[in-house]
Parts: C-alpha cells; structure tokens; sequence
C-alpha cells in the first residue's frame, strides 16, 4: 500500500455515527473531549467554530467541510453567548443518519460525526495531522459532502450490507480530507507533511513498499532525485526525524501492529521487518516503543479468564 493508506490502516478508523443538525436562533452545542476525529459538514447558513486549544472561534459557511483531529474539546454556536447545550445527549436523541432539530431550525443546517479509532498507536500517528483539517476546494468539498450524505443515507436507511458500506464510507471521507488537505498546500507536520512533497513522498514511498530492504541514505536519496546532504537536512526539517529514525519507527509500529495482531513467531516479526537477528530487533523495539517485544505482546493481549490466566502465567515464566 502507499504511505497513507499504511498509516491510516494502523490507525484502524472503526466506530464512526452521523447524524444531521438543523438549527434556528441563538444556539451552541459542546462536544467534550474524545478520543478519535470530529467532522462538520455545513450545508446551509452558518455557524462558528471554537477548539478549547485555539485563541478564536473559526467562521464555517454553507460548503464547508472540517476535520478536528485535536481531541479536545469543541464548541459550535450560532452566538457566544448563547447556553451551552450538551452534544452528544443531543445527538443521541435521534438516530443515526437521522436529523435533530434544535430552536426549531431552519437558520443553519449541516452534518456532525465522528470517527473512532482503534490501533495502539492512533494517537502518535495522529499528532502529524493538524488539529483543523478546512477543505476550502470546491471540488474536494463537493466530493466530500457527497460521501458524507451516502454515508448518511446508509445510515438512515439500513440494506443488506449496509455496514460494511457504512465503514468503508466513513473510512474514504478520512482519505479524501487528507488528500484535499494535502493537495492545499496548507500547513501540517511530519509524515503527512512529507507526503505533500514529491521528492519525499518517493522516499517514504519506497520504504513503506519494501520495508524489510537495508536501505541507506544513499538508496533513499537517489529515489528522491535529491543529493545525499540535501535530502537528509529536508527529510528531517519537515518530518523532524532523520530519514533511517523515520524507517526504524516505522518497522517498530508495523511490528507492534503484527504482535498484537497476530500469534506470529517473534523471529518471524522480527524478519518481515528487516531483522535477521531477533536479539537486534528486540533492542530496536525497547528503544523505540520502551518495551520488549514480548511484554508488550502480554500487554496487549485480552484479559484471561481464570482457567487461561494459569496457562497464560506459566508461559510468561517460561518466556
């Protein structure tokens, strides 16, 4: 897969809810911190937008599309001064997919969602993306507010495979946010950055296609058309890590998804990672995840019931 598609993948994006929002007069509605991504779409009028982290509220008009990645908290509002309402008991009120109408409606209408995210690491891979994701091409955010509304209509209307359609719907919206961020040129950081470049995008790339290969800088930098010096010093001014920093992390993530996703052999990890010996792997992944391979694979596994927990023990002392 490409880099994107890597990452998000270990992001494992899997609860995600829709519903739509039509509002009427002085209202505000505040959604507490969550775990996960926020994402407004405004369909007509429009509202503001405050995240407790940022020192003003953001103006969202009839066409917008945002993603909030921060995981605070976010207030939407017609006026600041108006009583705060809590989202989530109002939201749920209505079901998926359906519409909740609030001060009667019909000064503001749009849709609000989320989308849960389930792998260990969500949240490292997460801190590239900004904290406000705004789509402002029109053709990204007709592109999106179509997804958007399948999903929605998924949503409110249940057919046969209707969740698997629902979950590879909320799945793209991410992707093509993404896209449309990048293709904006707007600011973001580290991987995602580099992405955005296409020198650097040859160079991750390449890594994340083969990632067991030993590569070097010199192999990296010839793929990203760019000397030696020059690609190590871009490298790691838009990603802040060094070019082989950014590789080991990265094998030491894929491992981490591998050992808690699989029974695997640790040499077998170890190897699909570009690891011949299994103790050099082992210290690389205390470096970067500050835990043994193992440990961390005990870790992650499911509380035991009573009868596994013995058999469970006695293989952790065997280990």
């Amino acid at each position: 897969m490409d880099p994107l598609s890597d990452l998000l993948t270990l992001m494992k994006p899997a609860g995600y809810g829709f519903r739509g929002i039509d509002a009427g007069g002085d209202w505000a509605l505040a959604f507490a911190a969550a775990d996960g991504v926020l994402c407004f779409a405004i369909e007509t009028g429009s509202c503001w937008l405050q995240l407790a982290s940022a020192p003003a509220p953001l103006r969202l008009a009839a066409g917008d599309v945002v993603l909030l990645s921060s995981g605070g908290e976010v207030e939407l509002y017609s006026h600041q001064a108006a009583p705060r309402r809590d989202a989530a008991a109002f939201l749920s009120g209505v079901p998926p997919g359906e519409v909740a109408v609030l001060n009667g409606g019909g000064d503001c209408r749009g849709i609000g969602g989320f989308f849960g995210l389930q792998g260990w690491h969500a949240a490292s891979l997460l801190a590239a993306v900004p904290a406000v994701v705004h789509v402002r091409s029109a053709s990204s955010k007709t592109a999106l507010r179509a997804g958007v509304q399948r999903l929605m209509d998924e949503l409110r209307t249940p057919r046969p495979g209707s969740d698997l359609i629902a979950s590879h719907l909320a799945q793209a919206l991410l992707v093509e946010a993404l896209r449309a961020h990048l293709e904006s040129g707007e600011g973001s950081q580290g991987w995602l950055a580099a992405l955005g470049m296409p020198t650097l995008r040859r160079a991750l790339s390449a890594m994340h296609a083969d990632v067991a290969r030993r590569w070097t800088l010199r192999d990296l930098a010839a793929v990203a058309g760019m000397s030696r010096s020059s690609f190590a010093a871009h490298f790691e001014r838009v990603t802040g890590d060094t070019p082989i920093a950014y590789l080991t992390r990265w094998r030491m993530v894929l491992a981490a998804d591998r050992l808690t996703g699989s029974s695997r052999a640790l040499a077998d990890i170890a190897a699909s990672v570009g690891y011949e010996s299994e103790s050099a792997f082992g210290a690389a992944f205390k470096r970067v995840m500050d835990s043994s391979p193992r440990r961390y694979r005990a870790a992650a596994a499911p509380a035991p019931t009573a009868r596994s927990g013995r058999q469970d023990a006695a293989k952790v002392r065997q280990s």
